[in-house]
């Protein structure tokens, strides 16, 4: 099979597994828009964004490594057990610290201690299943991730519709004892929390089939060098994550006390419709990043990653116009408190800073297959700087627009540095003239769809079905060429 066509094949089905179990999720927007004000929405985007921090640091760049050890290794089992009984050992070790010190780290997080053990039992278990998801990735079984990734969020998806909507409605003075048992007011935060439990239990229960059907061998040199591989992937991971989340508790910490739960809330539930450039750029990442490491022995690989970029750069634009053209109608239905609303002048910028982190990923490629991982970490602390810089000197002034701005300077800054050090190290034939033709029409119309225009239809849909007619009469003939034989 053509390998262009193989990894979108791949791509499309981890597609699936990234974007139908995130779109569930996107379910939850307006379930907790609905029945939360922006200020009680705006804690529990405080909790995630403690979530997705953590989640660094208990994965500490093992998946990847992982990739990179299990593919050139003669011994893919010593790899895997290797792996499994690290993260293991130190899921375990936390969870242990975690609850020991419960109080003193709610202080330090600005969180409530009764969530502590909610959170602590959701990380490890989302840590143990790390690696059994890696490797069915790495042994290319993408339906059977896929399968246990949508089952994941649809039982996510079905508790909190549970305990937030049908719950409450149940408890009648017929039936107190049982669901009156169950039912406790003001509970959102707690029954949001004991859903993820749940699910990442089961989810847990499901993959432990990798735990329990291999021999294990704990190979502290290999260990050693995975971890001298997975140190810089974590400290980027942790940078990334900065750029992602940290301008919500930065919004928390630095606006005035009385709104800055509201603001954060709002800002929040509006970022959310960025999801679908997120969606796409992850589920391309999910494919392209073994097809990397399989790819990279082969004879002049830099053809097929240039091509897998433009292809990228492509479809991406489509879906930034699309999305900006759109946003009026998804806020009708995915935000369906008019509260949150004040924060939609946002969408355009945090969707291209989405797609720039997208582009990222693909040019990123150069560090990864020449094992030089610290340039991705050095790049990533260059745009958690700037995250953080351009937060606290703005955001007293222009509050999450501040946010919006520093994320799109932080992804746009580390696109363009990955381009410039991956022509020194590892040159790749980008057709950069048809990158900036896409990327720059797509920009130049979703500006004048969204603020010139403001988000008129009769404006946007026309814009789109030119741009759309540019990349049929440009693209028709390669596209044929990947998906025809």
């Amino acid at each position: 099979m053509n390998p262009l066509k193989k990894l979108f094949k791949q791509t499309a089905i981890y597609g699936l597994a990234t974007v139908l179990p995130r779109m569930l999720s996107f379910l939850l927007v307006p379930i907790y828009t609905s029945v939360m004000p922006p200020g009680t929405y705006g804690e529990v985007t405080l909790i995630f964004t403690w979530f997705a921090i953590f989640n660094i640091f208990l994965a500490y760049g093992m998946e990847t490594a992982f990739f990179r050890f299990y593919k050139d290794s003669e011994n893919k089992k010593k790899v895997l057990s290797t792996s499994l009984i690290s993260l293991t050992v130190s899921s375990l070790l936390f969870l242990l610290i975690g609850l020991m010190f419960k109080n003193s780290i709610a202080t330090a997080l600005n969180l409530e201690s009764r969530y502590m053990p909610y959170v602590f039992g959701i990380l490890v278990l989302d840590a143990l299943v790390i690696v059994p998801f890696a490797w069915l990735r790495a042994n290319e079984k993408p339906t059977r991730y896929a399968i246990v990734k949508t089952l994941n969020i649809a039982l996510n998806l079905g508790l909190n519709l549970f305990f937030l909507i049908l719950l409450p409605t149940l408890v009648t003075e017929e039936n107190t004892v049982f669901f009156g048992n169950l039912y406790v007011p003001d509970f959102e935060i707690s029954y949001i929390l004991i859903s993820n439990l749940i699910a990442s239990g089961i989810t847990l229960l499901i993959m432990l089939r990798v735990y329990m059907r291999r021999p294990y061998v704990f190979d502290f040199e290999l260990w050693k060098r995975m971890l001298t591989y997975a140190m810089p992937v974590m400290v980027a991971g942790i940078a990334f994550t900065i750029n992602e989340v940290f301008d919500k508790y930065l919004l928390s910490e630095l606006l005035p006390e009385d709104i800055a739960k509201t603001e954060m809330g709002k800002y929040a539930a509006c970022y959310k419709l960025a999801l679908f450039m997120t969606l796409f750029a992850t589920a391309f990442r999910m494919g392209i990043e073994p097809f990397f490491f399989s790819h990279s022995d082969t004879k002049n690989p830099q053809k097929a990653y240039a091509q897998i970029t433009n292809y990228f750069v492509v479809l991406g634009s489509i879906i930034l116009l699309g999305v900006v053209v759109f946003a009026d109608v998804l806020k009708e239905l995915f935000v369906l408190n008019a509260s949150y609303w004040d924060a939609m002048s946002v969408v355009p910028i945090i969707i291209l800073a989405s797609f720039f982190l997208g582009i990222y990923h693909n040019l990123s490629v150069w560090y990864k297959v020449t094992d030089r991982t610290k340039f991705g970490a050095y790049i990533s602390m260059i745009g958690a700087i700037l995250t953080i810089i351009i937060n606290v000197a703005l955001i007293q002034y222009f509050s999450y627009v501040a946010s919006a701005v520093a994320t799109l300077v932080a992804y746009g800054t580390m696109m363009v540095l990955s381009f410039y050090f991956g022509r020194m190290y590892y040159p790749i034939p980008y057709n950069f003239r048809k990158i900036i033709f896409y990327l720059g029409i797509s920009i130049l119309f979703s500006i004048v769809s969204f603020y010139i225009f403001d988000r008129n239809l009769f404006v946007g849909v026309p814009l789109l079905l030119i741009f759309l007619g540019l990349v049929y009469k440009l693209e028709i003939d390669n596209l044929k060429k990947v998906f025809v034989k």
